[in-house]
């Protein structure tokens, strides 16, 4: 997801500050591998991904619309209003990286462990490379070559774990393939945020790229589905309002957080603890096996998200 700026009454020292912005960081990482985890958790009860994401998204949409209207409160005088241009952009941007994305990630869900999810939607910083060399023309280096190498080969072991224990390697092979189809839907969005940010600045397109997806997944579920059926057994509320706030909302602040105080570079390397986190919640909470296969496969996607991921 997009990164927040949004500012602190009074900054820290620098020590405290650092320290601060560790501590966001590694929380926002485990905020976001929960979510795999809360959608494995709702599952059994009998609801679909598309009115999971629904109870998600609902449970998010006043959050996001109080961001944008502090973000318009508070640069109300000094920015230009937002044109048709700009709306129809950040539609398509919350279309690709919230909706799309997240509903497809959704539908996998159903297939595959949440530890395979993981590590199949963490291979998009290598799609960007790939994506980036066929749209925009930039080369493909040595080392993103390398990246590459790393995270699909391992993406490959954790697939054959799954195989081993899910016992229908076509099931696995679909539900895979449609977090890999979310995790190229979100490597587009972050091609287009890059530029939006830059223009429209990082909480007023997270706002509305976020408050336009939340719309769009209702929309979905109102052509799809009886809004009656909403009304979910107390636990699946609670697992939605919990994906919402602890999995969405939050982390997305302390995100935001951990780069103002850290900067982007080191925040997308604490990042990286996020398909182990969920590979080890995965085997606490939801009794999934983790065998060696999946330690190095996830070893590797790991190794190659770094890899990809330092200057130089």
């Amino acid at each position: 997801m997009p990164a927040l700026a949004l500012p602190l009454p009074g900054l820290p020292s620098s020590a405290s500050a650092h320290r601060m912005g560790l501590i966001y960081a590694v929380l926002g990482a485990i905020g976001f591998s929960f979510k795999a985890i809360l959608i494995k958790l709702a599952y059994p009860y009998g609801v679909d991904a598309i009115t999971m994401l629904a109870l998600r998204m609902g449970f998010a949409f006043p959050f996001f619309v109080a961001l944008g209207w502090r973000d318009a409160q508070r640069h109300r005088m000094t920015r230009q209003p937002l044109l048709f241009p700009d709306f129809m952009q950040l539609a398509a941007l919350g279309f690709s990286g919230y909706y799309l994305a997240s509903y497809l990630d959704f539908l996998g869900l159903q297939y595959i462990s949440a530890g395979l999810e993981r590590l199949i939607l963490f291979a998009y910083p290598t799609l960007v490379v790939v994506f980036s060399a066929l749209f925009l023309k930039k080369p493909i280096t040595r080392r993103a070559l390398i990246s590459i190498m790393l995270c699909y080969s391992g993406i490959g072991l954790a697939v054959v774990h799954d195989f081993k224990t899910a016992g229908e390697p076509g099931v696995v092979l679909y539900g895979g393939g449609l977090v890999f189809l979310g995790a190229i839907s979100y490597a587009l969005y972050l091609m287009g945020n890059g530029q939006a940010v830059a223009r429209l600045g990082a909480v007023r397109v997270t706002a509305w790229a976020s408050g336009a997806a939340c719309v769009f997944c209702l929309l979905h579920f109102g052509l799809t589905r009886p809004w009656s059926s909403l009304a979910q057994p107390a636990p699946v509320l609670m697992l939605g309002a919990a994906m919402a706030f602890f999995s969405t909302v939050l982390p997305v602040w302390m995100i935001s957080e951990a780069m103002r105080h850290l900067g982007a570079a080191r925040v997308s390397l604490i990042g990286t603890l996020g398909p182990i986190v969920t590979l080890f919640l995965g085997w606490v909470i939801l009794g999934e096996q983790l065998g060696i296969t999946q330690m190095v496969g996830g070893a590797l996607v790991l190794a190659g998200v770094v890899w990809v991921s330092r200057k130089g």
